[in-house]
């Protein structure tokens, strides 16, 4: 009788451990073949460093992040949400920043100044790499680009996102009253999109981008979004593009990741002007360099 219990138990643990070893299989293959879609690197050499970042001795680093307002899978278009991330692993801190839509400046590669979320629209990623590297005076050594009507895919993959609202409003619908709540991706595009009741306009807007960018960061990186991998890693494919491949991100993930607790919020304020009947927002020169050098500084460039 013990040894029939034996065998069965010995039988049992055999059946786990090779579903375990198929899952696990499952698990890598299903996140190298996700990377691969989502990998597009560039031929791309900054001018503000001049060194590569050291990641394995956790070096500060940037990333730009572009929302790309484009239907389907496409990621063309102009990027109407531009965040800037830089992460100090020393420091444990990660400092966001939004930059509007409407602020007029450069278009580096192209040689005329317009609104900066023209230049996705008129290079790529590449051009809006650069234009955001001269308009901070910093290097941006990364990017993520996540087409915006794909985005409330992957927020329903990792089971909603939680914000705090500032006050209440409606908009397509949807209705957000003040304070904590739980959105499904339908509702966080929304909240993230309004702007037209909101006091403070893109500026309250972009908060919101932000809000909702950091409650994904935060939300995937919980062990409990282990079991949805599967449909976050299929949303994930459809509506992100990055230049990082797999080691990359591993390395990042690994030495940078108690970072992420520790995120601040930086604002960039301008004055609305028109030109020729267009709409644009001008950043004075001390509110820029006070911006850039906080960036600065969180990257340790001196």
């Amino acid at each position: 009788m013990k040894k029939k219990i034996l065998i069965t138990l010995g039988l049992l643990f055999s059946v786990f451990l090779l579903a375990g070893t198929a899952y696990g299989f499952y698990l890598y293959k299903s996140v190298t073949d996700t990377v691969s879609e989502i990998h597009e690197p560039i031929e791309r050499v900054t001018e503000k460093r001049e060194e590569e970042v050291d990641v394995d001795n956790r070096e500060p680093l940037s990333f730009l992040i572009t929302g790309v307002d484009s239907r389907g899978d496409h990621h063309s278009g102009r990027s109407d949400t531009i965040i800037v991330m830089t992460v100090n692993p020393e420091e444990q801190s990660v400092k966001m920043l939004s930059i509007p839509r409407d602020t007029r400046t450069d278009i580096i590669g192209r040689g005329t100044v317009d609104k900066i979320n023209h230049a996705y629209a008129f290079g790529g990623v590449q051009m809006a790499m650069d234009t955001v590297e001269h308009f901070l005076d910093i290097p941006i050594d990364h990017y993520v680009s996540i087409n915006m009507e794909g985005f409330k895919g992957l927020v329903d993959a990792l089971g909603g996102v939680q914000v705090n609202n500032s006050f209440a409003f409606s908009i397509n619908g949807h209705t957000f009253p003040e304070g904590e709540l739980f959105l499904s991706g339908e509702e966080a595009l929304a909240y993230s999109r309004m702007r037209k009741e909101d006091p403070r306009g893109d500026f309250g807007r972009n908060d919101r981008q932000r809000e909702i960018v950091e409650a994904v960061i935060q939300e995937g990186a919980q062990i409990s979004s282990i079991t949805r991998v599967g449909s976050i890693l299929n949303e994930v494919g459809k509506s992100v593009r990055t230049d990082l491949d797999l080691d990359g991100m591993w390395k990042i993930q690994d030495k940078y990741r108690d970072a992420r607790h520790n995120v601040e919020q930086l604002e960039i304020k301008g004055n609305g002007t028109r030109m020729n009947g267009i709409y644009y927002l001008e950043i004075p020169d001390e509110e820029r360099n006070r911006v850039r050098l906080e960036l600065r500084s969180h990257l340790n460039l001196h």
